[in-house]
């Protein structure tokens, strides 16, 4: 294939190696959403990673680890194919006369294409959180009846229900994720600490990028799945929580600082290998296309 970059290219092997990336962790996924709304509002025990699998099987059967799959791979083929095109796209707007950019312009590119391309498809997020937080059989019959349902009960603005959180979270962890696997990968070959543009550079920076995105949004990624998980009256009012920030503070007031960080553990474990499946995804199409590396 020619070497030209193609814009549109870019933002389809973003999307596709994130959609890649969402099979293999829709599981641990599953298991984070339901470490956050364990215990919400009381003290409860601890809901221990194994056991919390093992409880999640032998209730609900080995299929529930893959709910919501279905529109978490519509999230990512919509969300993520913005936001990972789009920091490509914003970040040429920052390139000095080096060709370099620095690491504020990638935080920033990251932030706004995550926060674009959350707020746009937040609807296919919702319906993802939902199914994969309903333990009493299936919350849904398919990503088609779950718009149907939500408009009818709750109305057209019912599926952006939870979109502040979510693009809070969206820009987090984008100008996270991304620019520090960017900022890591070009730090440890400028450094000549791995000399090659290959595998092993691209998994060691993907790691830590993980980490980092792990630790900066699980907090807000709490606020987000019980903001979306809650039950409202008529009228689309929250029985629990009024706004993203009364979430963060009922959490703290009754859970303390940790209760903001449940499930940080799978959370990082859902991030950590769809982080590095994503950049090995992303730099191999991107190679066997003639795309410059990131």
């Amino acid at each position: 294939m020619a070497s030209q970059e193609s814009i549109g290219i870019k933002f389809l092997f973003g999307g596709l190696s994130c959609m890649g990336a969402a099979v293999v962790s829709n599981p641990v996924d599953v298991l984070k959403t339901r470490f956050q709304i364990h215990g919400e509002g009381i003290d409860s025990k601890s809901l221990g990673l194994v056991n919390g699998t093992i409880k999640i099987i032998k209730n609900e059967g080995i299929s529930a680890m893959y709910k919501g799959l279905s529109p978490s791979l519509l999230r990512e083929a919509t969300y993520s194919t913005l936001r990972m095109g789009g920091y490509d796209v914003i970040k040429n707007y920052f390139i000095d006369s080096n060709g370099k950019t620095n690491l504020l312009s990638k935080v920033t590119s990251g932030a706004v294409s995550g926060a674009l391309g959350a707020c746009i498809t937040s609807p296919t997020d919702l319906i993802k959180v939902r199914m994969q937080a309903s333990s009493k059989g299936v919350k849904y019959e398919s990503i088609s009846s779950a718009f149907k349902e939500i408009i009818a009960r709750e109305g057209i603005k019912g599926l952006w229900k939870g979109v502040g959180p979510t693009t809070q979270r969206a820009a987090l962890l984008t100008a996270s994720q991304i620019p520090s696997y960017d900022h890591i990968k070009h730090m440890i070959l400028d450094h000549g600490i791995i000399k090659v543009d290959g595998l092993q550079v691209h998994i060691v920076s993907s790691i830590f990028a993980g980490l980092i995105a792990s630790i900066t949004t699980s907090p807000v990624d709490l606020v987000k799945t019980r903001i979306m998980n809650q039950p409202f009256d008529s009228n689309g009012v929250g029985l629990i929580y009024k706004s993203s920030f009364d979430c963060f503070k009922k959490t703290f007031q009754n859970e303390g600082i940790s209760g903001l960080y449940k499930g940080f553990l799978p959370n990082w474990f859902r991030i950590g290998p769809h982080t590095i499946v994503t950049f090995i995804l992303y730099e191999y199409l991107r190679k066997v296309s003639g795309i410059k590396p990131i």
